[in-house]
This record gives C-alpha cells, sequence and structure tokens, in this order.
C-alpha cells in the first residue's frame, strides 16, 4: 500500500511538473508576439527617424519628419498593437475566411463574394488623390515593416490567434485600407433589411398596420404606396411564412459583418457655438456606436502632420484620424441613415435563366465564377451574377425567399458598390483642415457610408451630411421602401444627388447642433434622404438636456454623453400602466398578484434612469419586451422573429390607439375581445416570471447591471471553453435601448438566451473644447493592445465603465513624459 502511495505521489508530482511546463511553455512563446514599445528598429520604407512615443495607455504620439514617415509609423503601430484584427478584417472582406475557419464561415464569403467589395476597393485606389495615395503607400510599407520583423525575427507569428488559426500572412497593399471602408459600409446600412421586413408586412397585414410597426415621419405620400403584394401577385402565402434569418446568424455565416438592422450602426454628437460655450469657445461631443468586441474597433493616436498635429480615433487598416481634433478643428461622425440602398426584384426570361428583363427588353447577366477555398473540405464554386441594377443575391441570405417570386431573383443596388469609392480621399482631407468651411469642402469626396460630419473650429460650427445620395424618380413604385420591379423605369436609379443637395447647418442661431440619428430635416420625395431613421427618443432627452443651460461646458457635454435617464420608458409607462397602478387591493405576500403590485409601486416611484444598481430597468426591459411579442405574434405567426428589439413608437401608438393601433391588443385567435389592459396585466405577469426564475423571487435585489453586461468578446475565441474567460471583456453598465448612453441590448425572440446582454455601444467617446483645446478628453471601450496578456488589452475599458476620459493633449513632452516606451524606426539601408 505503501509503495501504491508513492507511486500515485511521485505520478501526481510529475503531472503537476508538466502541467507547469506546458504552462510556462505556452505562456513562453504566446508572448513572443507582445511588442516591445521601447525598441529601436531599423526598417526599409522610411526616409528618417520615426519616433513612436507612447503614453501611460500606450496610446502612440507619432512624429517623423515627413507626412510619409508618419503614416508608415501609424501602419507600424497598427500592426504592432491589432495585426490579428486588421488581417481578420482583411480575410472577411475579401471573402476568405473559410481558407482558415472551414465551413463554418462559407456563407459568410459566398455573400462577400457577390458583392465583390474588394475588388472594388482595388479600383478605387487610382481614384484617390497624390496625398492619399502616398498615405495609403506609406501605411502599407509601415504594416509591412512589422510583419517582416515578425517573420524575421519570431516574434510569436505577430498576434497568439495565428498559433490557432495558422495561416499566410499577406502583406499590406493600398486597397485594403479602402476595403476597410467598404467593410464599415456594410456593418453601417440596414436598409436592405428595412426594405425585406416592409415587403413581409406589407403582404401580411397591409400597408396600414405595417406603419404601426414601421412608422415614417414624411407627412405627406404614405397612402398612396402600394401593398407589397399587389405589385408581386404571385409571391406565395408558403414565402410568407416562412421564418426570418437574422444576417449573420445562420450557420456558416460565423464573424459576418452583415448584421440586423437594430445593429447597423447609431451615435450621438452635439456640438456648441462660440455663444452658447462658457469659456468663448466651441464645443463638440461625439460618441460612434458599433458592435462591441474585444478589442474594440477604435484604436487613440496622435499623428504629427505637416498641417498640424491631429489625435482622436483611428479604425486599425486606416490611416486617418476619423474623428478627433486637431490645434485648428474638431471633427465628428454619426451614422446619417441616408437610404442607400434599394432592392431589385428581376424577372427571369422563362426561356433560360441567364436573362432577365429590363426596361428595354432581355438582357444576359454579367457572369463569373468564384471559387472558396475552405480549410479541412472541398473548395466551394460559386456563380457571381450582376444586372444592371447590381449584384444578385441569393435568397437564403436576408430571408429573401420570403418576398422573391417564382421566377425572379434580388438585385441589389447600393452607393457603396462603386470602383471609384473616394470615400479615403474624404477621411484624409477633413484630417487634414484647418477650418470648417475646408473640412465642408473635403466631404464632398466621401461616397459611403453615409455618415452625418459635425464640425468645429474656433469660431464656427457646422453639421453636413456626407455620402452619395441615390436620385430616385418622383413616380418610384415604392419610394425605395421595399423591394420594386427591376424592369420598371421609374424605379431604377437615375444617378446621385449633387452633394449640394445634402442637408447641411451652419451656425444655427440657436448656437447648438445635434444628432442622435434622428431624422434632421423634413423634404418630401425623392430628397427625402430616408424613411427609416435609428432614433426618435434619444433626440428628444438631449434637447431636454441642451436646454436646462443656456451655456456649456465640457463638463455638461461629458454629463449628457453619460446620461442613462429612458425618455421611452417616461412616455411609455405612464400610458401602458395607466390603468394599472394601485389598482387591486393588497395581495397575499408571495403571490404573483402581490410580485406585481410590487413591480408596479417601484415602476411608479421610478424617474428612468436605466442605472445599473437598480431593478427597475430590469422591469420595465422585460416588461415591454413581453408585450411586444404579444400584441404582433397573433398577427405576424413566424414573422414576430424579425422584431428583436422593443420599439417604442409602436407601443405608444398601440396604446394612444393612434390610426386605429388599438386593434392589436386583441387576439384574433381567440373569441373573447382583450383591452389593452388586459394585454399589459399579462405581460407583466409573464416578465415578472421569467425574471424570477433567472434572478430569484426578491424583485428589490434584482439588479439592471447582472443582465445588461458589456459583451466585448472577442470574436474568434470569445467562445471556446476556458479562453473566453481570458480573452472575453464583461463589465456591469447603465444605460439602454433608447439612452443616450445607448447600451443596446442583445434582443432576439421570445426565449431567447441572455436578451439583455449590452451588445452594442459607445466604443469611443471623445468631447473637444476649442476654448481650451488641452482640456479635450477620448475613451475607448477596450485597451489599445489586441494581445490578450498585454495589460493594454482592457485598461482603458475600467475607465470606460466608471465613464472616465483620458487626456487628448497635443502637447509632445505631455506625451512622452511618463510613457510605457518610446519605439524609433530607422533607415535601413
Amino acid at each position: 500500500m505503501i509503495t501504491l502511495f508513492r507511486w500515485l505521489l511521485r505520478i501526481a508530482t510529475a503531472l503537476v511538473v508538466l502541467s507547469v511546463v506546458v504552462v510556462v511553455g505556452v505562456y513562453y512563446f504566446l508572448s513572443r508576439s507582445l511588442p516591445d514599445y521601447d525598441a529601436d528598429w531599423r526598417v526599409r520604407g522610411v526616409s528618417g527617424t520615426v519616433e513612436i512615443a507612447r503614453n501611460t495607455w500606450a496610446v502612440p504620439h507619432i512624429f517623423a519628419d515627413n507626412d510619409a514617415d508618419v503614416f508608415f509609423g501609424l501602419g507600424f503601430a497598427h500592426a504592432q498593437d491589432r495585426l490579428w484584427q486588421m488581417t481578420l478584417m482583411r480575410r472577411t472582406v475579401q471573402g476568405r475566411l473559410s481558407e482558415i475557419f472551414g465551413e463554418r464561415t462559407i456563407r459568410t464569403d459566398e455573400l462577400m463574394r457577390r458583392l465583390d467589395l474588394y475588388g472594388l476597393a482595388q479600383e478605387s485606389v487610382s481614384a484617390q488623390d497624390d496625398d492619399t495615395l502616398a498615405a495609403l503607400d506609406a501605411y502599407a510599407r509601415g504594416v509591412n515593416a512589422w510583419i517582416n520583423l515578425v517573420n524575421d525575427r519570431a516574434l510569436g507569428r505577430g498576434a497568439p490567434e495565428y498559433f490557432l488559426f495558422p495561416g499566410e500572412i499577406g502583406l499590406w497593399q493600398p486597397a485594403d485600407s479602402i476595403a476597410m471602408i467598404k467593410l464599415m459600409a456594410v456593418q453601417l446600412s440596414g436598409h436592405l433589411e428595412n426594405e425585406v421586413q416592409h415587403a413581409r408586412l406589407s403582404a401580411l397585414i397591409g400597408e396600414e398596420r405595417t406603419n404601426d410597426l414601421m412608422p415614417i415621419d414624411d407627412g405627406s405620400g404614405l397612402a398612396a404606396l402600394p401593398d407589397f403584394a399587389s405589385l408581386f401577385p404571385t409571391l406565395t402565402d408558403t414565402q410568407l411564412a416562412m421564418a426570418p434569418s437574422v444576417p449573420g446568424q445562420a450557420p456558416g455565416e460565423d464573424f459576418s459583418p452583415f448584421t440586423s438592422s437594430a445593429m447597423a450602426g447609431a451615435s450621438n454628437v452635439w456640438a456648441a457655438g462660440p455663444q452658447r460655450a462658457a469659456n468663448g469657445g466651441t464645443l463638440l461631443a461625439n460618441d460612434p456606436h458599433l458592435g462591441f468586441t474585444a478589442p474594440t474597433i477604435w484604436y487613440l493616436a496622435r499623428l504629427e502632420l505637416s498641417t498640424g498635429a491631429v489625435t482622436g480615433g483611428t479604425i486599425p487598416g486606416i490611416p486617418a484620424v476619423l474623428v478627433g481634433r486637431s490645434e485648428a478643428l474638431g471633427w465628428a461622425l454619426t451614422s446619417s441613415y441616408m437610404d442607400d440602398q434599394d432592392l431589385f426584384l428581376e424577372e427571369l426570361d422563362p426561356d433560360t435563366t441567364q436573362r432577365y428583363r429590363t426596361p428595354t427588353g432581355w438582357a444576359e447577366f454579367e457572369t463569373r465564377r468564384s471559387i472558396i477555398q475552405v480549410a479541412d473540405s472541398d473548395p466551394v464554386t460559386i456563380t457571381l451574377r450582376w444586372s444592371e441594377n447590381g449584384p444578385i443575391l441569393p435568397g437564403s441570405h436576408y430571408s429573401l425567399a420570403a418576398i422573391t417570386p417564382p421566377g425572379q431573383v434580388a438585385a441589389l443596388s447600393w452607393t457603396a458598390l462603386t470602383g471609384d469609392d473616394t470615400s479615403m480621399s474624404a477621411a484624409i482631407g477633413i484630417m487634414r483642415s484647418q477650418s470648417v468651411d475646408e473640412a465642408l469642402d473635403a466631404g464632398e469626396m466621401y461616397v459611403a457610408p453615409s455618415q452625418n460630419l459635425t464640425l468645429i473650429d474656433h469660431d464656427h460650427i457646422a453639421m453636413q451630411m456626407i455620402g452619395r445620395m441615390p436620385r430616385r424618380n418622383a413616380l418610384h413604385p415604392t419610394q425605395g421602401r421595399m423591394p420594386a420591379p427591376g424592369a420598371d423605369p421609374n424605379a431604377r436609379w437615375e444617378g446621385t444627388f449633387p452633394y449640394a443637395s445634402n442637408p447641411r447647418f451652419v451656425d444655427p442661431l440657436t448656437g447648438l447642433l445635434g444628432n442622435t440619428n434622428n431624422k434632421p430635416l423634413d423634404r418630401p420625395f425623392p430628397l427625402h434622404v430616408s424613411f427609416d431613421w435609428g432614433d426618435t427618443t434619444r433626440i428628444q432627452r438631449w434637447v431636454r438636456l441642451m436646454r436646462q443651460r443656456s451655456v456649456h461646458t465640457r463638463e455638461s457635454f461629458i454629463e449628457a454623453q453619460l446620461d442613462t435617464v429612458s425618455q421611452a420608458a417616461r412616455t411609455l409607462l405612464p400610458l401602458v400602466g395607466a390603468e394599472l397602478w394601485f389598482q387591486d387591493t393588497p395581495a397575499n405576500p408571495g403571490t404573483p398578484e402581490a410580485q406585481r403590485q410590487l413591480a408596479l409601486q417601484l415602476l411608479a416611484d421610478w424617474n428612468g434612469e436605466m442605472s445599473e444598481h437598480l431593478p427597475e430597468p430590469l422591469i420595465y426591459a422585460a416588461w415591454m419586451r413581453e408585450l411586444q411579442f404579444r400584441l404582433i405574434r397573433d398577427e405576424l405567426g413566424p414573422s414576430t422573429d424579425m422584431f428583436t428589439h422593443m420599439e417604442p413608437e409602436f407601443i405608444e401608438r398601440v396604446f394612444r390607439n393612434t390610426d386605429g393601433a388599438g386593434v392589436w391588443c386583441d387576439v384574433v385567435q381567440s373569441a373573447v375581445v382583450e383591452s389593452c389592459v388586459d394585454i399589459a396585466r399579462t405581460a407583466l405577469d409573464a416578465a415578472l416570471l421569467e425574471l424570477e426564475q433567472a434572478y430569484g423571487p426578491a424583485i428589490e435585489s434584482w439588479r439592471w447591471g447582472d443582465a445588461h453586461q458589456a459583451t466585448h468578446d472577442h470574436p474568434v475565441l470569445g467562445d471556446v471553453p476556458i479562453l473566453r474567460h481570458f480573452v472575453n471583456i464583461r463589465q456591469s453598465t447603465s444605460g439602454g435601448d433608447n439612452t443616450l448612453m445607448r447600451g443596446l441590448t442583445r434582443g432576439g425572440p421570445p426565449g431567447a438566451r441572455e436578451p439583455y446582454l449590452n451588445v452594442h455601444g459607445a466604443g469611443y467617446r471623445g468631447v473637444y473644447d476649442m476654448g481650451d483645446p488641452e482640456a479635450s478628453v477620448f475613451i475607448i471601450s477596450t485597451g489599445e493592445s489586441g494581445h490578450p496578456l498585454s495589460r493594454h488589452y482592457d485598461d482603458l475599458g475600467v475607465l470606460w465603465r466608471r465613464g472616465e476620459y483620458i487626456p487628448m493633449t497635443l502637447d509632445p513632452d505631455l506625451a512622452r513624459a511618463g510613457g510605457v516606451g518610446v519605439t524609433r524606426l530607422e533607415p535601413r539601408p
């Protein structure tokens, strides 16, 4: 027995030692890819010394004798910290994910190939101006210099992910950077899905009730919009009953940049002119919203250019500060929601599927074969087709099969599908501008994705919608709200409107400008810009906050940026609960009635603040979510799943009975006629039961932050057991779907797992004060490094979660003081 015990002890000891050796070995190899921020390198591609001084938070401040070398330094720094992220995005837009991930990404690759965004990016290189071409070339040389150092010095393959997913790291090309902007256009465009949703609803329930769920703020014109079924009478009931597919969530769509329209970008911006700023300067606050990832898509940097130093938010792969400030100018971006996409249903020739009907007769599709290489599987060959309206999309994507009649196929027109895209030149031109007027002129070169560009200099403020706006015929049969017949000449685009047609606001009399993705102005079709906007409630809260002060400061702008009061909750709760407050006699403790009474009492005393420490936001969110499902599921059936998030306007219309919307409260399949009070009560009971099962029976102990955790998940390793605990960043957060400090929940159909997780919000926040420029501040939601072993992987995320910022200095001495290192690049013969 003693001998057996000794042998067991020896085996256990050996296993422990072996485990320690393995862990140490793995750590050693993975840590080899951690960049040394204090190293000196001799590299090819620079003409003189490049200095990359990283401050306390590893934000690079890049100095050189000429602009080309500065852009080289930015490419080098991006590659040092985010090489895996950059190459993953490049593979995504190229449609080459399956080469390393196998069958799980085939559908993602297929759709990217059909759009041919990378081919269009390659064509667009020659369309850039000389300054931009020089910047693109120098930036690519900088990225490649780091890749070559990784290969020559065996620096851990450049990123730990490459040990799990080996593959050749191709050298960076100028077209790759242009493709990054095209990829952003994919992530920020949701009108395609909106058209499909509108068409399905129109065919199922008619235009009048469709307007309840997808209302427009347009005034005239809605009554003339036909039901979708009248445009395409051969559409079948079986098609309409098909379950909707959420972009990016079907098998084979891993790492897809295609998201639902609810996730298609959002953002806030506001500016104050000198007469509304306490220090007599101008103020600008900006927080663009995108899906959360680890690391975030944003990367802070400072560039010392010949036109002056600039600092702000960059995106790895793009040689420009996209949002930020210089000594002379501050610039910001918000999603404009311009309707820059249209779907066309092309009628196929009954004799051959190679031809389709046009206004002048039958025409042949342009076709090309493309081979998708698949890891651990056979290659997949697809046939790409284009009509005069754009690329042909398969019915398996975006639920297109549900609205495409037999004998027809769907084609997409989209302003991003052009080979003369000069958006990169616009971005660099804006960054170099010395005044509001210069930046407004530079914005003319911007193509897609359309944005609201907000600007301040020392004396002026302005907002300009940038991006090409499609010119639609005034007789367009669907006004771009639904798919239209591809052969109808009135449906086809007639080019784009001139830049002067885009909305512009300069130095308003109120001294304030703001946008929360709301409708900025009222113009009739076809100059309407869009029928679908990203916000109707956050803007109300912003107006209230701005009116509370006659003058504003950096601190008041930060306060607004971090505001967590839900105007939607303040509007909806008195409506929905109007006949439920204090209605019942006191119930016995522990009963569902007692739980309902307690919940209603808490909500009655609540001010609408979506604080992570309170139970009320959780009760409100669950109640409204359950209420909407109960209102629509009997009429819509499987199509209910299209609505993954609560729509405040819809619920308000129903409970105000706007245009007869109160009919939604009656369950059409039941014999009795249910009232809105009945539906509200049963929805609250069901929501409370769901919350009890998840968080226990003690309502007062529930916390919104437990459910509303920000999910900065690693896009590749985030679901891998054990590893996910090291690469994912989870944080309890305040805010919600409709607060200025927006934290969009994951949502999903009834029964969806963890629907209240915070998955989409402000990955970057910046506040710029031209009266005291060095007081400007910014922050990102994770850290500068994309390496999970780096202390800069999540250090800024701690500050971001607390609503804190870091200085946005242009002072070289402050950049070098107390930094984490200075990298020097010298020319190599």
